[in-house]
């Protein structure tokens, strides 16, 4: 129940910063925000608040902070998960005469300045990310006094702490000590729009103390929700081609890989539509060029990943479009939670794909740690630091999957991050196993439920409400269960045709190698610095990547597990033939050359032998294995693959003699590219013994 402003001074305080935020004179609470104010102010309470998108938790925090510092208390410390939200929040900060500052890692040039600040008590906010607390020199030589002097720590997107949270990041794991080694007396405030009932007591557990948990409806009645399910991509891109300008305003259309994004961009771009492409490939500087673009409607939609995702907020955004499910439907009603917030009415499509599921179980098995790779990391590392890049010479991890993991084993407090490295503290690291089956089962539970939101069997916003455990959840009355269809239900034929054209395009360049991978000395590759331009490939090509929307789809098939070695379809050799045709060389190759293939020889050498044949150019040979088959294991880091490579190949006396003879480039075929070290070690050898170019050429792309 909202407490009349006359009734406290806080109150009638809170309200004077509410109004000057919104800059309206009628404006008032909602339901619950002055409680969580009040709690702050005047009790120094530890709350946690779960409340819809839009409701205005960060309202809650900025007017807390505003009369925590008339009472004379230091600076409010504000966790927050991205950068481009961080930039949001400054800006409501000034918006409500609070001071905010943020410390991350696209502001380095500020930091002294943030500093100066900061001991100036010239600093309302300071906001840094979850990363940040990991940071040797801002948790040895900045925390402690920050922390003596914060006067409210904020956990902004606080579902992160859980490991049941849809975005589960383990530095935020370690806020928990954060919060338990704050001064007494400090108001601690979590908040989040995307708990269930699960993640809600997690995070309780985690605050600490008596929390007091304020929890809102999470029904969005301005959101119009639907899902259409059409046979193909074609369709669906068909279906965006034609109905993108009636959708309402401006807004985004999500995609589950960067390829997806990037070639939905560009058919529709094409198309004469006012797009762009928004990934985690994107450019921080044209991140905020692009999000600046949408907020002022200069764009129709941005085609993005989750890379957009809790930091973007435009409050009249019209439409939100799903090309592929999230796995969840929290995750879902996360990113759909972008529309709608000061606005009557905006519409929510979903459209999901056949790959949905395959692409679903990549991303929940990779941030899950491995006990043979732990006891990995922990093996190599000593009370000497070592860097992240020295370590990937120790283990062989690729760096993303690296770093996640030590991040996993320093929360865990196996490892510690300092100046110049990591170490190893001599805690021993036991994998919990009976808790990351919690979390898978709980992942598998989450992607059947996002399937019954695609079948439509109960309104779609009651059963998000009820994924969120949300005790209000009732029909909506406006989706297309409750009401029937509101969109067009089919794409026209030209359109179709249009998108079918685009996702039939070939031809993806691979760029070669140009460096030898650190520490690859260590592993018996006496190879360092640059690799001579006398030793590396061309530019290669494929016929696509496996994440790509049009030929994705069959190259996945193929190389999927369990798939048997056999010749190449006349589909997929008229495809290679069409990449071959549309390649901009420079010359023309004068001769095919076949990798040794262990696991698909047939597919192989069929493929350069009919590339041969459709080419009239001469079959040179195939390249020889020695000193057995290579290791060609997917997902080592660079210096372990390139060491699973190394002297692998060799150009027998037949070829060697075939090369002599040529005067041009040679095309180098294989099936799959994934780390560019075998075809990098193979087109060595071929230069070495006289080549004047070689040209990697093959079916597919590993992402």
């Amino acid at each position: 129940m909202s407490i009349p402003a006359t009734e406290s001074d806080t109150a009638t305080r809170a309200l004077e910063v509410l109004r000057r935020l919104t800059a309206r004179d009628d404006a008032t609470f909602h339901e619950g925000q002055l409680e969580a104010i009040s709690a702050l102010v005047d009790e120094h309470r530890r709350a946690l608040v779960v409340q819809r998108t839009g409701w205005g938790k960060s309202a809650v925090y900025f007017i807390a902070t505003s009369l925590l510092r008339a009472q004379g208390a230091g600076p409010t410390l504000l966790v927050s998960p991205l950068i481009a939200l961080m930039r949001d929040q400054v800006a409501a900060a000034e918006r409500a005469g609070v001071r905010a500052v943020a410390i991350n890692s696209a502001n380095a040039h500020e930091w002294d300045d943030v500093r100066a600040r900061l001991a100036a008590d010239d600093v309302d906010v300071l906001l840094v990310s979850p990363e940040r607390l990991t940071n040797p020199r801002f948790r040895e030589e900045q925390l402690p006094e920050l922390r003596q002097r914060t006067g409210l720590l904020v956990v902004d997107e606080a579902h992160c702490i859980s490991d049941w949270g849809h975005d589960f990041r383990p530095d935020y794991r370690r806020l928990a000590d954060l919060v338990d080694s704050m001064p007494e007396g400090v108001p601690v405030l979590a908040t989040t729009a995307t708990a269930n009932a699960r993640v809600v007591t997690d995070v309780a557990e985690q605050l600490g103390g008596d929390v007091l948990t304020l929890r809102g409806s999470l029904a969005r009645t301005s959101l119009r929700l639907g899902c259409l399910t059409l046979p193909t991509s074609r369709e669906r891109l068909g279906w965006l081609l034609d109905h993108l300008t009636d959708l309402p305003g401006s807004g985004i259309i999500y995609t589950l890989t960067v390829s997806a994004a990037e070639d939905t961009a560009r058919l529709l771009a094409e198309a004469g539509h006012a797009v762009s492409a928004y990934t985690g490939r994107t450019d921080p500087d044209e991140r905020v060029r692009l999000e600046e673009a949408l907020k002022t409607n200069e764009l129709k939609a941005l085609v993005a990943t989750s890379a957009l995702g809790m930091g973007f907020d435009k409050p009249d955004l019209g439409f939100v479009v799903h090309l592929g499910a999230p796995s969840s439907p929290v995750a879902y009603y996360q990113q759909v939670g972008r529309a709608g917030r000061a606005t009557e009415s905006a519409d929510v499509l979903l459209l999901p794909g056949h790959e949905d599921a395959d692409i679903w179980h990549y991303f929940a098995t990779a941030s899950m740690p491995s006990p043979s790779k732990a006891a990995a990391v922990l093996g190599a590392l000593g009370t000497e630091p070592l860097s992240t890049t020295a370590l990937e010479t120790r283990v062989d991890i690729r760096r993303t999957p690296l770093e996640l993991l030590l991040k996993v084993l320093d929360v865990d407090g196996s490892v510690r991050r300092v100046q110049g490295g990591w170490v190893a503290t001599g805690q021993p690291w036991e994998y919990d196993e009976e808790r990351y089956e919690r979390i898978a089962a709980a992942r598998e539970a989450e992607q059947e439920a996002m399937l019954a939101y695609e079948r439509g069997g109960t309104c779609r916003m009651e059963l998000l409400q009820r994924q969120l455990d949300d005790p209000t959840a009732e029909p909506c009355g406006r989706c297309d269960v409750c009401a029937g269809p509101w969109y067009p239900t089919e794409a026209r034929a030209d359109s179709v045709a249009a998108a079918t054209g685009a996702l039939d395009r070939v031809g993806v360049p691979v760029e070669p190698r140009a460096q030898w991978p650190q520490g690859a000395d260590r592993l018996g590759v006496d190879v360092r610095g640059k690799i001579p331009p006398g030793e590396r490939p061309e530019t290669g090509r494929v016929v696509a990547r496996l994440t790509d929307l049009g030929w994705g789809g069959p190259l996945r098939e193929l190389f999927a597990p369990g798939v048997p070695d056999g010749p190449v379809s006349d589909e997929l050799l008229t495809a290679s033939a069409r990449s071959l045709r549309d390649w901009p060389w420079a010359e023309r190759p004068v001769g095919v050359v076949v990798m040794p293939s262990v696991s698909r020889p047939q597919l192989v050498t069929s493929l350069a032998e009919g590339i041969a044949r459709l080419g009239r150019l001469p079959l040179l040979g195939r390249l020889d294995l020695a000193d057995g088959a290579p290791d060609q294991t997917s997902g080592g880091n660079s210096a372990y693959r390139l060491a699973g490579v190394w002297g692998r190949f060799a150009v027998g006396p037949e070829l060697a003699a075939s090369v002599a003879e040529t005067t041009g480039p040679l095309l180098l075929v294989d099936d799959l590219v994934d780390s560019r070290w075998t075809l990098t070690v193979a087109a060595r050898e071929l230069r070495l013994a006289g080549a004047d170019a070689v040209l990697p050429f093959a079916l597919a792309a590993v992402g």
